[in-house]
């Protein structure tokens, strides 16, 4: 019988979300959704309240990465990860943004965080929530805060 350690699983938990934020900036619609489970919900920062389903939340990102023409910028920091043999949440910093008009690359920041569970060996996220904060008088978001 094999054994997860805790360092085992925090291992295998980042390099999923790594994987993952690499589809994302490949723009790999199929490899994105393939992280998710078919009941995730997602509390995304764009659009609406909520997503239920892989089926929504898979138009959801099809529709942010329309936006995104040229190359584009995912990257996770501050990753902190608690994991156990069959769950693990974790929380980060996402640095995203694209190339603007002129081709120059411009980004912001958002909050993460994650809930995964172990299937049949693979982690997959099961529940995910980006948000950014935002200046109360003016209801707009600070994107440009940086850690």
């Amino acid at each position: 019988m094999t054994t997860t350690t805790a360092l085992d699983a925090d291992a295998a938990v980042l390099d999923c979300l790594e994987r993952w934020a690499a589809a994302v900036r490949a723009k790999d619609l199929e490899g994105i959704t393939a992280f998710y489970t078919p009941e995730i919900v997602a509390f995304d920062a764009i659009a609406q309240l909520q997503f239920q389903g892989l089926a929504a939340y898979r138009r959801h990102w099809e529709t942010c990465l329309g936006f995104c023409q040229g190359p584009m910028e995912f990257r996770l920091h501050e990753v902190t990860l608690h994991a156990e043999a069959h769950v693990a949440f974790c929380h980060a910093l996402i640095e995203c943004g694209g190339a603007n008009e002129q081709g120059e690359m411009e980004s912001g920041w958002m909050r993460m965080t994650a809930g995964l569970r172990r299937i049949e060996g693979e982690w997959h996220i099961v529940h995910e929530h980006h948000s950014a904060p935002f200046d109360m008088e003016s209801g707009k978001a600070l994107l440009d805060l940086a850690p």
